[in-house]
Protein backbone atom coordinates (compact mmCIF):
# COMPACT_ATOMS: atom_id res chain seq x y z
CA UNK A 1 0.00 0.00 0.00
CA UNK A 2 1.15 3.34 -1.01
CA UNK A 3 1.86 5.62 2.32
CA UNK A 4 -1.10 7.68 2.95
CA UNK A 5 0.25 11.39 3.85
CA UNK A 6 -3.17 12.27 5.88
CA UNK A 7 -4.06 9.51 7.77
CA UNK A 8 -0.27 10.14 9.34
CA UNK A 9 -1.30 13.96 9.78
CA UNK A 10 -5.00 13.33 11.33
CA UNK A 11 -3.17 10.98 13.43
CA UNK A 12 -0.86 13.20 14.78
CA UNK A 13 -2.60 16.05 15.42
CA UNK A 14 -5.31 13.77 17.36
CA UNK A 15 -2.05 12.54 19.70
CA UNK A 16 -0.86 15.64 20.54
CA UNK A 17 -4.32 16.26 21.43
CA UNK A 18 -4.55 13.40 23.74
CA UNK A 19 -1.10 14.19 25.07
CA UNK A 20 -2.07 17.41 26.29
CA UNK A 21 -5.28 16.83 27.79
CA UNK A 22 -3.68 14.37 29.74
CA UNK A 23 -0.80 16.72 30.98
CA UNK A 24 -3.26 19.54 31.74
CA UNK A 25 -5.40 17.03 34.21
CA UNK A 26 -2.50 16.17 35.47
CA UNK A 27 -1.64 19.70 36.50
CA UNK A 28 -4.26 21.52 36.43
CA UNK A 29 -2.90 24.15 33.93
CA UNK A 30 -3.63 24.66 30.31
CA UNK A 31 -1.09 25.01 27.47
CA UNK A 32 -0.69 28.14 24.86
CA UNK A 33 -0.97 27.36 22.04
CA UNK A 34 0.80 28.99 18.87
CA UNK A 35 0.17 28.38 15.02
CA UNK A 36 2.62 28.38 12.74
CA UNK A 37 3.21 28.78 8.60
CA UNK A 38 6.54 28.24 7.23
CA UNK A 39 7.29 30.48 3.74
CA UNK A 40 8.85 27.14 2.14
CA UNK A 41 5.85 25.31 3.14
CA UNK A 42 4.11 23.37 5.60
CA UNK A 43 3.89 24.65 9.58
CA UNK A 44 2.16 23.92 12.48
CA UNK A 45 0.86 24.17 16.14
CA UNK A 46 3.38 24.58 19.30
CA UNK A 47 1.86 24.00 22.75
CA UNK A 48 4.03 25.09 25.96
CA UNK A 49 2.77 24.63 29.43
CA UNK A 50 4.97 27.14 31.86
CA UNK A 51 5.06 26.94 35.63
CA UNK A 52 2.81 24.40 36.28
CA UNK A 53 2.04 22.69 39.64
CA UNK A 54 3.73 19.78 38.19
CA UNK A 55 5.47 20.55 35.36
CA UNK A 56 7.73 23.53 35.40
CA UNK A 57 7.79 23.38 31.69
CA UNK A 58 6.13 20.88 29.04
CA UNK A 59 6.14 21.41 25.11
CA UNK A 60 4.12 19.29 22.99
CA UNK A 61 4.91 19.94 19.27
CA UNK A 62 3.28 19.54 16.14
CA UNK A 63 4.74 20.08 12.81
CA UNK A 64 4.55 19.49 8.75
CA UNK A 65 7.23 20.96 7.05
CA UNK A 66 7.80 20.62 3.09
CA UNK A 67 10.66 21.59 1.02
CA UNK A 68 11.92 21.54 -2.23
CA UNK A 69 15.26 19.90 -1.02
CA UNK A 70 15.79 17.88 1.76
CA UNK A 71 18.19 19.05 4.30
CA UNK A 72 21.69 17.76 5.20
CA UNK A 73 20.75 16.63 8.54
CA UNK A 74 18.00 13.96 6.90
CA UNK A 75 20.25 12.74 4.32
CA UNK A 76 23.28 12.00 6.10
CA UNK A 77 22.67 8.43 5.71
CA UNK A 78 20.97 8.42 2.88
CA UNK A 79 22.69 10.71 0.65
CA UNK A 80 20.77 9.16 -2.52
CA UNK A 81 18.22 11.35 -1.22
CA UNK A 82 19.80 15.08 -1.40
CA UNK A 83 18.00 17.53 -3.46
CA UNK A 84 14.76 15.72 -3.35
CA UNK A 85 12.02 17.23 -2.48
CA UNK A 86 10.08 16.05 0.99
CA UNK A 87 7.27 16.35 3.33
CA UNK A 88 8.18 15.91 6.82
CA UNK A 89 5.81 15.42 10.17
CA UNK A 90 5.90 14.76 13.53
CA UNK A 91 4.89 15.09 17.23
CA UNK A 92 7.46 16.25 19.64
CA UNK A 93 7.63 16.87 23.51
CA UNK A 94 9.51 17.31 26.54
CA UNK A 95 8.39 17.48 30.23
CA UNK A 96 10.56 19.45 32.60
CA UNK A 97 8.93 18.76 35.96
CA UNK A 98 8.79 20.57 39.14
CA UNK A 99 9.89 17.58 41.22
CA UNK A 100 13.62 16.94 41.29
CA UNK A 101 11.85 13.11 42.21
CA UNK A 102 10.06 13.43 38.84
CA UNK A 103 11.99 12.59 35.44
CA UNK A 104 12.66 14.30 32.71
CA UNK A 105 10.93 12.78 29.41
CA UNK A 106 11.24 12.87 25.95
CA UNK A 107 8.66 11.57 22.90
CA UNK A 108 8.86 11.57 19.33
CA UNK A 109 7.37 10.31 16.11
CA UNK A 110 7.65 11.23 13.28
CA UNK A 111 7.21 10.10 9.60
CA UNK A 112 9.03 11.45 6.00
CA UNK A 113 8.22 11.45 2.58
CA UNK A 114 11.29 12.12 -0.16
CA UNK A 115 10.87 12.09 -3.49
CA UNK A 116 8.16 12.02 -5.83
CA UNK A 117 5.51 9.71 -7.49
CA UNK A 118 6.87 5.58 -7.60
CA UNK A 119 10.39 6.91 -6.69
CA UNK A 120 9.16 8.58 -3.22
CA UNK A 121 10.88 7.10 -0.45
CA UNK A 122 9.45 7.15 3.05
CA UNK A 123 9.90 6.18 6.81
CA UNK A 124 8.88 6.83 10.57
CA UNK A 125 11.10 7.19 13.26
CA UNK A 126 10.69 8.05 16.78
CA UNK A 127 10.85 6.71 20.41
CA UNK A 128 11.00 7.85 23.83
CA UNK A 129 13.52 8.20 26.76
CA UNK A 130 13.96 9.08 30.30
CA UNK A 131 15.74 11.58 32.18
CA UNK A 132 15.35 10.69 35.73
CA UNK A 133 17.77 13.37 38.12
CA UNK A 134 17.10 10.50 41.45
CA UNK A 135 16.37 6.60 39.94
CA UNK A 136 14.39 4.30 41.13
CA UNK A 137 14.74 0.48 39.93
CA UNK A 138 10.64 0.25 39.95
CA UNK A 139 10.41 2.90 37.69
CA UNK A 140 13.06 1.92 35.61
CA UNK A 141 11.53 -0.97 35.11
CA UNK A 142 8.08 0.03 34.81
CA UNK A 143 9.53 2.03 31.84
CA UNK A 144 11.00 -0.04 30.07
CA UNK A 145 8.46 -3.16 30.38
CA UNK A 146 6.23 -0.40 28.89
CA UNK A 147 8.50 0.27 26.01
CA UNK A 148 8.77 -3.44 25.58
CA UNK A 149 4.64 -3.85 25.48
CA UNK A 150 4.96 -1.58 22.70
CA UNK A 151 6.66 -3.37 20.39
CA UNK A 152 5.39 -7.10 20.96
CA UNK A 153 2.63 -7.11 18.51
CA UNK A 154 5.39 -5.91 15.87
CA UNK A 155 8.51 -8.59 16.90
CA UNK A 156 10.29 -10.21 20.03
CA UNK A 157 13.22 -8.50 18.21
CA UNK A 158 12.24 -4.88 18.01
CA UNK A 159 12.52 -3.71 21.68
CA UNK A 160 15.71 -5.17 22.53
CA UNK A 161 17.37 -3.58 18.76
CA UNK A 162 15.26 0.20 19.53
CA UNK A 163 16.48 -0.37 23.51
CA UNK A 164 20.08 -0.97 22.03
CA UNK A 165 19.34 2.10 19.54
CA UNK A 166 17.85 4.51 22.43
CA UNK A 167 21.06 3.88 24.86
CA UNK A 168 23.43 4.48 21.43
CA UNK A 169 21.77 7.73 20.79
CA UNK A 170 21.28 9.57 23.73
CA UNK A 171 24.32 9.38 24.94
CA UNK A 172 27.00 12.90 25.58
CA UNK A 173 30.02 12.15 23.44
CA UNK A 174 32.17 14.56 24.78
CA UNK A 175 31.09 13.50 28.32
CA UNK A 176 31.14 9.96 28.00
CA UNK A 177 27.78 9.19 29.82
CA UNK A 178 24.19 8.72 28.78
CA UNK A 179 21.60 10.93 28.76
CA UNK A 180 19.65 9.12 31.07
CA UNK A 181 17.91 5.32 31.52
CA UNK A 182 16.94 5.37 27.85
CA UNK A 183 13.75 4.01 26.00
CA UNK A 184 12.96 3.21 22.65
CA UNK A 185 14.35 5.05 19.53
CA UNK A 186 13.84 4.18 15.87
CA UNK A 187 14.08 5.29 12.30
CA UNK A 188 14.31 5.08 8.61
CA UNK A 189 11.18 2.19 9.67
CA UNK A 190 9.40 0.54 6.72
CA UNK A 191 10.37 -3.14 6.18
CA UNK A 192 6.54 -4.15 7.18
CA UNK A 193 5.16 -2.24 4.68
CA UNK A 194 3.29 1.27 5.62
CA UNK A 195 0.21 -0.44 7.33
CA UNK A 196 2.38 -2.00 9.49
CA UNK A 197 5.16 0.39 9.82
CA UNK A 198 2.19 2.90 10.80
CA UNK A 199 0.65 0.92 13.12
CA UNK A 200 4.11 0.65 15.10
CA UNK A 201 4.74 4.06 15.48
CA UNK A 202 1.07 4.79 16.87
CA UNK A 203 1.94 1.77 19.07
CA UNK A 204 5.07 3.80 20.05
CA UNK A 205 3.21 7.30 20.32
CA UNK A 206 0.18 5.96 22.34
CA UNK A 207 2.83 4.05 25.07
CA UNK A 208 3.84 7.34 26.32
CA UNK A 209 1.43 8.36 28.95
CA UNK A 210 1.07 4.64 30.32
CA UNK A 211 4.92 4.89 30.51
CA UNK A 212 5.46 8.02 32.24
CA UNK A 213 1.92 9.12 34.27
CA UNK A 214 2.44 6.50 36.79
CA UNK A 215 5.93 7.81 37.41
CA UNK A 216 5.12 11.34 37.65
CA UNK A 217 2.19 10.52 40.22
CA UNK A 218 3.81 8.53 42.17
CA UNK A 219 7.12 10.96 42.72
CA UNK A 220 5.45 14.37 42.02
CA UNK A 221 4.43 15.02 45.80
CA UNK A 222 8.03 13.64 47.59
CA UNK A 223 9.32 16.10 49.48
CA UNK A 224 12.98 17.78 48.41
CA UNK A 225 14.60 20.80 49.42
CA UNK A 226 17.82 23.57 47.78
CA UNK A 227 19.91 19.92 47.30
CA UNK A 228 17.95 17.86 45.16
CA UNK A 229 16.42 21.30 43.71
CA UNK A 230 20.80 22.04 42.41
CA UNK A 231 21.62 18.52 41.46
CA UNK A 232 18.16 19.32 39.21
CA UNK A 233 19.22 22.24 37.57
CA UNK A 234 22.72 20.70 37.28
CA UNK A 235 21.77 17.76 35.09
CA UNK A 236 19.00 19.96 33.40
CA UNK A 237 22.55 21.16 31.56
CA UNK A 238 23.89 17.64 30.07
CA UNK A 239 20.06 17.91 28.46
CA UNK A 240 20.76 21.26 27.19
CA UNK A 241 24.03 20.19 25.91
CA UNK A 242 22.71 17.02 24.31
CA UNK A 243 19.60 18.85 22.47
CA UNK A 244 21.70 21.62 21.21
CA UNK A 245 24.93 19.86 20.14
CA UNK A 246 23.93 16.41 19.07
CA UNK A 247 20.01 15.84 18.91
CA UNK A 248 19.38 15.53 15.24
CA UNK A 249 15.94 16.92 15.30
CA UNK A 250 17.16 19.84 16.51
CA UNK A 251 19.35 20.10 13.99
CA UNK A 252 16.39 19.48 11.09
CA UNK A 253 14.39 21.83 12.82
CA UNK A 254 17.36 24.63 12.08
CA UNK A 255 18.93 23.35 8.84
CA UNK A 256 15.10 23.37 7.65
CA UNK A 257 14.25 27.08 8.46
CA UNK A 258 11.77 25.67 10.92
CA UNK A 259 10.25 27.95 13.84
CA UNK A 260 13.06 28.19 16.05
CA UNK A 261 11.24 28.94 19.01
CA UNK A 262 9.07 26.02 18.05
CA UNK A 263 12.44 23.70 17.82
CA UNK A 264 13.94 25.33 21.22
CA UNK A 265 10.75 24.61 23.09
CA UNK A 266 12.64 21.67 24.78
CA UNK A 267 14.60 23.25 26.82
CA UNK A 268 14.37 23.78 30.15
CA UNK A 269 13.50 27.10 31.86
CA UNK A 270 16.50 26.93 34.31
CA UNK A 271 19.56 24.77 34.10
CA UNK A 272 23.00 25.46 35.66
CA UNK A 273 26.28 24.42 35.24
CA UNK A 274 29.44 24.17 38.34
CA UNK A 275 33.14 23.70 36.84
CA UNK A 276 34.51 20.09 37.61
CA UNK A 277 31.39 19.33 39.83
CA UNK A 278 31.18 15.93 40.80
CA UNK A 279 29.13 13.89 43.46
CA UNK A 280 30.12 12.87 46.98
CA UNK A 281 30.76 8.98 47.34
CA UNK A 282 27.53 7.02 48.42
CA UNK A 283 25.11 9.90 48.07
CA UNK A 284 21.94 9.47 45.95
CA UNK A 285 23.52 12.02 43.43
CA UNK A 286 26.48 9.41 43.23
CA UNK A 287 23.57 6.59 42.66
CA UNK A 288 22.39 8.16 39.71
CA UNK A 289 25.54 7.63 38.13
CA UNK A 290 26.89 4.42 39.40
CA UNK A 291 23.13 2.35 38.94
CA UNK A 292 21.09 4.18 36.72
CA UNK A 293 23.27 5.93 34.07
CA UNK A 294 24.83 2.25 33.06
CA UNK A 295 22.70 0.98 30.45
CA UNK A 296 21.02 -2.05 31.95
CA UNK A 297 18.70 -4.85 30.90
CA UNK A 298 15.58 -2.87 32.87
CA UNK A 299 12.62 -5.16 31.46
CA UNK A 300 14.14 -8.32 32.64
CA UNK A 301 13.27 -11.29 31.39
Amino acid sequence: MPPDLNAVRVHLLALQDGICAALEREDGGKFQEDSWTRAEGGGGRSRVLSDGVVFEKAGVGFSHVSGATLPASATASRPELAGKPYHALGVSLVIHPRNPYVPTSHANVRFFLAGEGEKAVWWFGGGFDLTPYYGFEEDAVHWHRTARAACAPFGAELYPKFKQWCDDYFFLKHRGEPRGIGGLFFDDFNAPGFDQSFAFMRSVGDAFLPAYLPIVQKRKNTPHGQRERDFQLYRRGRYVEFNLVWDRGTHFGLQSGGRTESILMSLPPLAAWRYDWKPEPGTPEARLYDVFLKPQNWAGV
